[in-house]
């Protein structure tokens, strides 16, 4: 059965119209800089998404920007009530990625609004896209910052769909970052490229949300079908025009081309999801554009990396967690939850965890930081069961109150990184190399009882009776909340 969802990107910003998360912008912006500096400080004020309508140089375009950066976006995005908590979200997320995989529906090509205009050869020009200089101090302008790209492993049915930044280069040309340790990475990098290869891709811009979240997630799943398993029925996918690749029909631009083997050209720099601009210009991966097939006066998303928080660092934090949740419980862990802060740029995971027996806050770490989803964070605080892993105040609190500064804290030094950490030193950056350090917050389960201090909270020492009043007289005291 189909769950509420939005097939398109048209559908889902009238939701967010209706629930006063997008607001339509009339005034024209410049798509230099800009249309960029609004949707940044949108992120910054978690404020409602801006639907512009007016594009400087480039009539017929519209463009949303922050499309799912805070948590009511992401519960609309799922078809849930707007006000849901983040526990909530997680609950439903979970229970749909537990389903049965669903395969995505083939349709015609004259059923799919993406191929409303299809433009081959000269005609795919990629510089008639407006695609914003989203940062002052950008190496260019990047086309690509909300949206995924499609590939085909070499060898075998897999296919991916991941969110991989890419720059204009010229009217045919694109360039970007393919890290070796992600899905497509590995089979660029170790499949295609060794034997001299073009890889085919295809870039979907402005997916539906659902696709988007799922391209986002770390699932061991096709995405299409990872997809399906959120709508609760098939996605809608149509086949290239000039390779074997399918795409999601009612996304509002796909650009189809090839990743070029053993040909590199000079990249960034860009202001990351880190918050940081930590990208040097370097050569890196070429795609060379063969066709571009639209809707009719198309939508282009436009994500703002920056300081958190955008839907970079929410739905890659999220997804993450329930990555990782999934993983514990699967090793029988006994953990309560997983969550990832977004304000953490998903650098730092909160597990909580029955102490159930001796460094089991050290066992936590080495599955985390052991699994492919390792290299992306480097911080991993373990709480008691009690504490609410959702709630920064009590996870903060327990961090400094329970962890032991010279016993609880474990760091390895030799790890796997990112080459966008900001701290990290010129050579850590260049080979990916990073340090973890899990924060042990369990009283030692050896301790006795009569040893464990206890938490001076309204719910831990007041008798319930006493809660029971305080809590229904509290109007009466004259307090509004």
């Amino acid at each position: 059965m189909a769950y509420k969802y939005y097939k398109d990107n048209r559908a889902y910003i009238n939701a967010l119209l209706q629930t006063g998360d997008a607001v339509v912008v009339n005034e024209e912006v410049d798509w230099d800089m800009e249309l960029g500096a609004i949707v940044r400080r949108i992120c910054e004020r978690k404020g409602p998404s801006p639907y512009f309508k007016n594009i400087k140089d480039y009539p017929g375009f519209e463009a949303l920007g922050a499309p799912i950066a805070n948590y009511r976006k992401l519960a609309i995005a799922m078809g849930l009530e707007p006000e849901t908590p983040v526990p909530g979200i997680a609950a439903e997320y979970l229970r749909r990625a537990a389903t049965a995989p669903i395969m995505p529906r083939i349709i015609d090509k004259k059923e799919a609004p993406c191929k409303e205009v299809v433009l081959l050869g000269d005609d795919a020009d990629i510089m008639n896209l407006p695609a914003p200089m989203v940062h002052d101090g950008d190496g260019g302008r990047y086309i690509c910052t909300w949206h995924f790209v499609v590939a085909k492993d070499l060898d075998t049915p897999f296919v991916n769909w991941g969110m991989y930044r890419q720059m204009l280069f010229d009217e045919k040309t694109m360039v970007g970052p393919v890290l070796p340790f992600s899905d497509m990475g590995k089979m660029f990098h170790n499949k295609y490229a060794p034997r001299n290869i073009p890889m085919p891709f295809a870039t979907v811009i402005s997916p539906d949300p659902l696709a988007a979240i799922a391209s986002c997630a770390p699932t061991s799943l096709p995405e299409d079908q990872f997809t399906s398993m959120l709508m609760g029925e098939p996605v809608e996918v149509v086949k290239c025009e000039t390779s074997d690749l399918y795409v999601p029909a009612h996304a509002e631009i796909i650009i189809e081309g090839v990743v070029v083997p053993n040909v590199m050209i000079e990249e960034a720099p860009f202001g990351e999801y880190t918050g940081y601009r930590t990208s040097p210009r370097e050569k890196r991966t070429v795609y060379r554009v063969k066709a571009i097939t639209m809707r009719k006066n198309p939508i282009m998303s436009v994500s703002n990396m920056g300081v958190p928080t955008d839907e970079g660092q929410l739905l890659r934090s999220f997804s993450l967690a329930l990555e990782m949740d999934k993983l514990l419980k699967e090793q029988g862990i006994p953990i309560t939850g997983v969550y990832m802060l977004p304000e953490s740029t998903h650098h730092l995971v909160v597990v909580g965890v029955k102490p159930s027996y001796a460094n089991i806050a050290t066992q936590i770490g080495q599955i985390v930081f052991g699994s492919k989803l390792g290299p992306w964070f480097h911080m991993c605080i373990v709480v008691d069961d009690k504490t609410d892993i959702y709630n920064k105040d009590e996870v903060i609190h327990a961090l400094c109150t329970r962890c032991h500064p010279t016993k609880g804290i474990t760091v390895t030094p030799n790890g796997v990184g990112t080459p966008l950490n900001p701290y990290a030193w010129p050579e850590e950056r260049q080979y990916g190399r990073g340090g973890k350090v899990v924060f042990d917050c369990l009283f030692p389960p050896e301790w006795p009882a009569s040893m464990i201090p206890i938490k001076v909270s309204f719910d831990n020492v007041y008798p319930k009776h006493i809660q029971e009043k305080v809590i229904s007289k509290w109007h009466q005291y004259g307090f509004e909340d």
